[in-house]
């Protein structure tokens, strides 16, 4: 029986979760709206594991918007009970919803992992690639979660808007996967993943690492 690794664990442990917390939520038409993008991303990383396999730094990073997003689908980004966290930054406005824009960000080490691995580019194209696409899905979101509102109207609407009354909502939000990805990126410059033998044997850009 092959032995388990720490990816196997993060999927089994995550899709436990993510059952429990698709009973009996808040709103069950935000939390379609609000899991759809966690479950394609969840399989996408499960079915490309076998021909792609990122380092447990990446898949760590990639998780954690998987649980907090997950969360904030079960109550609704803007009631999750989260005030301990608010009233400890002094803030009337549950910033859960803050955190999980910065944790999309944190694909940005994933991105630039992959891009050096495959051999595609070298360290600054990777990084700014990275940046950029972070950057472009979150605004993309925005439009999306602008759409849906629309759309739906209602409480549902608003609920999956999440703005809470701030009318600079979309664009803080965006700083923030900006922000997430910077710090992604920063982490990516320390830990380098793509020069670690182990990880990268195997690997199409395995021989060039040195030159980059």
């Amino acid at each position: 029986m092959a032995r388990l690794e720490f990816p196997h664990w993060l999927a089994i442990v995550f899709a436990v979760f993510f059952i429990a917390l698709a009973i009996q939520p808040v709103s069950r038409p935000v939390w379609v709206a609000e899991v759809t993008p966690v479950i394609l991303v969840y399989f996408g990383l499960v079915l490309t594991y076998p021909y792609f396999r990122f380092s447990n730094t990446a898949y760590a990073l990639m998780a954690f918007w998987l649980f907090w997003h997950t969360v904030g689908g079960h109550y609704t980004f803007a009631n999750v009970p989260f005030d301990w966290f608010n009233e400890l930054i002094g803030s009337q406005r549950n910033q859960f919803d803050r955190i999980a824009h910065f944790s999309v960000g944190f694909y940005a080490f994933a991105t630039a992992e992959w891009m050096l691995r495959r051999g595609h580019c070298r360290y600054l194209p990777a990084n700014l690639f990275a940046l950029l696409l972070v950057m472009g899905i979150a605004a993309g979101y925005e439009i999306v979660e602008w759409w849906y509102a629309a759309l739906e109207g209602g409480n549902a609407g608003i609920e999956f808007l999440g703005s809470q009354g701030d009318i600079w909502d979309a664009q803080k939000d965006m700083l923030a996967d900006t922000l997430g990805a910077v710090f992604a990126l920063l982490l990516f410059a320390v830990m380098r993943p793509d020069r670690d033998p182990e990880i990268t044997a195997g690997d199409p850009g395995h021989r060039t690492a040195a030159a980059r």
